[in-house]
């Protein structure tokens, strides 16, 4: 059928593979997703994705939304910690459920097939693809800003260069999955070298004296629940990839060990150099003109490093392709699980026969990134791409507490305290709802309608799996032009 059908197991005891590869010729080993990703290429996929855009383009939001600087770089401080809080929780889920998919597999295998598949249809028709989308084009924003100096770059060639930039991955990822990991471990250090600099000079400076942006430093903060939910969704969109792990479980090598110990390293490792780069920028320039600066990254290598600004615009331009690249090699796994387990085409769980990739479910995300790209604001993605994540994130970490409450006797290599998850859930519920109800806007009615809209494809497709008849003739012929076949499981 073009829509897998799923067997009914035990939810937290998948079943054996659902399909074996008898389908490319009788007796061959099974296909599946090689285990490619080391500790090192763990970490670098974290890091590497969550420092993105965010870092030089959310200061001045989380600034305009909290009034001061002292209570931005407390705002800062509480997204990393809050990342932290929530990527152990989802190393503990990880280690019970050793599949790859993140909050998809988690949520079907605890709560069942109805709100996995609202979860699957959202995130890889709209959520993964928006989120690319705006790193892409902020990669472009930066790649092209040298050659229109003195004036914005036109609209049509900064979309052009992040629908190039969007290929380029699809191609990266489709060929390899190790060229894939290479890829975002050089661009993580370059990232990584480019944040230090900045850091340094911010030392340099403070060291220097340059500290009247840090004087009355709490004056004038704004105590709105909406404001601080709103601050709260820039900043979180910097910290954005610390489950990223989670959703290629299969392929990491020792996922019982690499998981925990990635998460460790990364995320205390992008908190404390946000927090620094924070304060070279406020070192560097008065809160007014870091307000007015439109891309902050630029305005400070203009003030510190005169001639050799042009590093940070390059810097800036290296870091997004490096965050773009995380995110499409772990978004379109999404699609792929989901594919797997019956809730999206057929064509979209299978893996190229050679180079052993996803590349149906990277194609597709690619498609609808490309979509995405024609148009939409920076600003308005991240607080609707913000406030979808963290609904799913919650009822993900209801489904831990559920699993530590009810089902204490499963096995796991590793444990995280009660009280975690539940600070992640209480914030969750607090950064879904403060936003509607201190400034409730229209847009979320929409977004929530178009959760609930899954339903008109849920119960036809998948429940009752009323499939047209020429949609198999149309998977079969996608089979052989992509070269692609059915994989099964990690037998882990």
């Amino acid at each position: 059928s073009t829509m897998r059908e799923r067997k009914t197991t035990d939810p937290l005891h998948p079943a054996d593979p659902l399909h074996s590869s008898t389908d490319l010729s009788e007796g061959k080993e099974k296909l599946r997703l090689k285990q490619e990703v080391s500790l090192i290429s763990g970490v670098s996929l974290i890091a590497g994705t969550m420092i993105g855009s965010g870092i030089f383009m959310s200061p001045e939001w989380v600034l305009h939304h909290m009034g001061n600087p002292a209570s931005s770089l407390l705002i800062w401080a509480a997204c990393g910690l809050l990342a932290m809080f929530g990527a152990l929780s989802y190393a503990e889920l990880g280690t019970i459920i050793k599949e790859s998919g993140g909050e998809y597999i988690y949520i079907l295998r605890i709560f069942g097939s109805f709100p996995a598949f609202l979860f699957a249809y959202t995130s890889v028709i709209l959520v993964r693809p928006a989120g690319l989308a705006a790193v892409c084009l902020s990669f472009a924003e930066y790649a092209i800003a040298p050659f229109y100096p003195g004036c914005s770059s036109p609209q049509v060639a900064v979309k052009c260069t992040a629908a190039a930039c969007i290929l380029i991955l699809t191609i990266i990822n489709c060929l390899n999955v190790r060229l894939a990991t290479s890829v975002m471990n050089i661009f993580t250090a370059a990232k990584l070298l480019a944040l230090l600099v900045i850091v340094v000079g911010g030392l340099v400076l403070l060291a220097n004296g340059q500290t009247q942006s840090f004087q009355n430093g709490f004056q004038g903060t704004t105590a709105g629940v909406g404001a601080v939910g709103v601050a709260f969704y820039q900043g979180l969109w910097s910290y954005d990839g610390w489950n990223n792990l989670n959703y290629v479980t299969e392929e990491l090598k020792k996922p019982e060990v690499t998981l925990p110990r990635a998460l460790m390293i990364a995320i205390p490792l992008v908190t404390c150099l946000y927090l620094l780069v924070n304060v070279s920028y406020l070192a560097a320039m008065t809160p007014s003109e870091l307000l007015s600066s439109g891309a902050v990254a630029v305005t400070w290598g203009d003030k510190v490093l005169g001639s050799w600004a042009w590093l940070i615009s390059l810097s800036v331009a290296l870091s997004t392709f490096g965050s773009s690249n995380g995110t499409f090699f772990s978004g379109g796994r999404v699609c792929y699980i989901a594919a797997r387990e019956g809730h999206m085409p057929d064509i979209l769980s299978m893996a190229h026969v050679r180079c052993l990739t996803p590349s149906p479910a990277l194609l597709f995300t690619s498609a609808m990134s490309l979509v995405m790209i024609i148009s939409g604001s920076f600003t308005t993605i991240v607080n609707f791409f913000s406030f979808m994540a963290w609904l799913f994130y919650g009822m993900t970490i209801s489904g831990l507490l559920y699993l530590k409450i009810k089902k204490p006797e499963l096995p796991r290599s590793y444990r995280v305290p009660i009280i975690i998850p539940i600070i992640v859930l209480m914030a969750a519920v607090y950064l879904v709802l403060a936003p509607i109800i201190d400034q409730p806007q229209i847009e979320i009615l929409y977004i929530v309608l178009f959760i609930f809209s899954g339903v008109l494809f849920y119960f036809p497709l998948v429940h009752f799996k009323c499939h047209p008849r020429f949609l198999q003739t149309v998977t079969l012929h996608l089979q052989l032009l992509l070269e692609v076949a059915p994989t099964t499981r990690d037998a882990n």
